[in-house]
């Protein structure tokens, strides 16, 4: 036939009508179905094309079976069934076509081929609705993948270095799998080039090196990869091998993000949240860090938590930072543990529960959390956790300490002072706790302690004087009443009352309620200081009310018989019985000499 009467032949199909010649294809030759099915494809109607490309496939014709595993995969003009998807594919591969043995080879290495295929052969009720992904076969994957590279594909190499870096030990050649994504690159395939530029940033010794990543990274991320594109925002944030444009790198995050890549939709997040780079949007910003939370990424998950819990332009939402905190905790964020955990132990957001709480402080602890390890350790001593919580922070502790850290030391010698986690040993407690003293306030008070009782180390008034002082001089409130108490009795060196009183003064406006009562005491003694019955009365009823028994006692005995002011037995017997229910002894004999039928004056003026 003569080129002049094919174009004749040509123009006469065109006239035809689409019902003659899809009757013709269905009648005809197997290639002449593919071909109008492709047609059919191109305008959209998936429907009438399958019917086309399933006569071709059963043929044996590979484009087909190409084709028709893809409608299953994509549900186009038949239900999805990555099933039958696989099966087709499999065929296609088997009869030489290129995509085919990459694709499956990759379904391969994700675990979705082999559970597939078993299903599609079942021929089960459930072929359309099951959809399960079985266990990665990178040994099937390599033989697909050498296949399809040995017959010159791109995808093929890229796949079959895919399997060479990261498939098995047994499997791995890094040096021939930097071979072929090189080749796969220069070929053009995007995937090629992406592996490329991870292979070479391993190798790169010189900046020429770097900037040939960030070209592959470039060009695989304009063919359409997300995470090429989220690399190259990586590289140019940070200026390596490329210019340095953090509005360009803002926008190829964008790029990613919304290719899903959940690292770049935490970092797109953050750039709306802050307006780095990009206008100001808070709402949007939050809305791609949930994304990102959802998709698993554990950092984005605590910053959502952060964000219900801390925001300052509304109340917080503890329920739901719970619900983000847990989110984050569970992929093991350590900060995001302890956050839980102090949400538990306040009951924000959740019903209190102080072992939930050491459970997450735990979890925080050993994720390396230092203020988790002393928030852990002090819970487990008023008795919250369980003995393996106890352990674990006695070990984390040890490690700590044993490498200079002084707050590990201070918490390990606790350890060993109250035998948490540990055999109780006052000696290792004393050691610990004095090699801390050498930069913590809190260990200084507590090794004073030891040596003024002589605890795990011989007594020595005078050097627990020393180390009260030096804790007393950064405001540790305990420390200065210890050594207020020395030197007020000349214990350990001078005495000196008006240097007591100061001291006792500076503790008690720092809240300590043991200061207040003393000073409660010695003003209402006389001894020492001046006696003043009704700044006595003040001080005791600052200590009462923050929960000291004897201040309770004290102040009810001061109100029974009106020493600072008109007599107030009413107030009086409430005080003694709240230092009854605290086991101070003394309270009930002042409650029995109160008269039972006493009524204040105040009372009795109302009708």
């Amino acid at each position: 036939m003569s080129a002049q009467s094919g174009q004749v032949g040509a123009g006469i199909w065109s006239l035809l009508p689409d019902f003659f010649i899809d009757r013709f294809s269905r009648f005809g030759s197997p290639s002449a179905a593919l071909s109008r099915a492709i047609v059919l494809f191109e305008r959209g109607e998936f429907v009438k094309a399958f019917p086309l490309l399933a006569q071709a496939a059963k043929a044996g014709i590979a484009d087909a079976e190409f084709r028709v595993a893809r409608c299953y995969f994509e549900g186009k003009g038949v239900p999805p069934s990555r099933a039958e998807g696989v099966r087709w594919l499999q065929r296609a591969a088997d009869h030489g076509h290129l995509d085919a043995q990459s694709q499956i080879s990759a379904l391969c290495i994700h675990g979705f081929a082999g559970a597939a295929f078993d299903l599609a052969q079942e021929k089960t009720d459930t072929l359309f609705g099951k959809d399960e992904r079985g266990q990665p076969d990178f040994h099937a994957a390599l033989g697909w993948a050498r296949r399809a590279a040995e017959a010159g594909s791109a995808a093929g190499q890229a796949q079959l270095a895919y399997v060479l870096t990261c498939g098995p030990e047994t499997l791995r050649d890094l040096d021939q799998a930097h071979r072929l994504y090189e080749q796969s690159a220069k070929a053009g395939c995007a995937e090629g080039c992406l592996g490329y530029a991870l292979s070479l940033s391993r190798r790169a010794a010189s900046e020429d090196d770097r900037r040939e990543v960030a070209l592959q990274l470039g060009r695989a991320a304009e063919a359409g990869l997300p995470t090429a594109a989220y690399l190259l925002g990586v590289l140019t944030e940070q200026g390596i091998g490329v210019q340095r444009d953090f509005v360009v790198a803002a926008q190829l995050y964008r790029r990613a993000a919304e290719g899903g890549v959940r690292a770049a939709q935490l970092r797109w997040g953050l750039a709306l949240m802050e307006g780095r780079d990009v206008k100001l949007d808070e709402i949007e910003g939050e809305s791609w860090l949930r994304r990102a939370a959802l998709a698993g990424d554990a950092e984005a998950a605590a910053l959502v938590g952060d964000l219900n819990a801390r925001n300052a332009k509304l109340p917080p939402n503890y329920v739901e930072a719970v619900n983000w905190y847990r989110r984050a905790a569970e992929a093991g964020h350590a900060s995001a543990a302890r956050a839980l955990g102090s949400l538990y132990l306040t009951g924000a957001g959740v019903a209190e529960d102080r072992d939930e709480a050491a459970h997450w402080l735990r979890i925080s602890a050993e994720g390396g959390d230092v203020a988790s390890q002393v928030d852990l350790a002090n819970l487990l001593l008023k008795g919250a956790g369980h003995s393996e919580d106890a352990a674990s922070v006695a070990h984390l502790f040890a490690d700590a300490a044993a490498s200079g850290d002084s707050l590990a030391a201070f918490n390990y010698g606790l350890c060993f002072a109250n035998g948490l986690g540990v055999d109780r040993d006052e000696q290792q407690a004393a050691l610990w706790l004095g090699r801390a003293a050498k930069g913590l306030p809190d260990a200084q008070y507590m090794f004073g302690r030891m040596l003024a009782e002589g605890r795990g180390v011989e007594r020595n008034l005078e050097a627990a004087r020393g180390w009260f002082a030096k804790a007393a001089d950064t405001g540790q409130v305990d420390a200065q009443v210890a050594l207020a108490e020395m030197t007020l009795n000349g214990r350990g060196g001078a005495k000196d009352t008006a240097a007591a009183l100061a001291l006792f003064n500076a503790a008690a406006e720092g809240g300590h309620s043991g200061a207040m009562f003393a000073l409660g005491a010695l003003h209402g003694a006389g001894h020492q200081v001046p006696m003043d019955r009704m700044v006595a009365q003040r001080w005791l009823r600052e200590a009462a009310e923050r929960g000291h028994g004897y201040g309770q006692l004290m102040l009810g005995q001061y109100l029974a018989q009106g020493m600072a002011g008109p007599r107030d037995t009413i107030e009086a017997r409430q005080w003694f019985e709240r230092a009854v229910a605290q086991g101070i002894g003394e309270a009930q004999g002042e409650l029995d000499t109160l008269p039972p039928d006493d009524i204040a004056p105040a009372a009795q003026s109302h009708p």
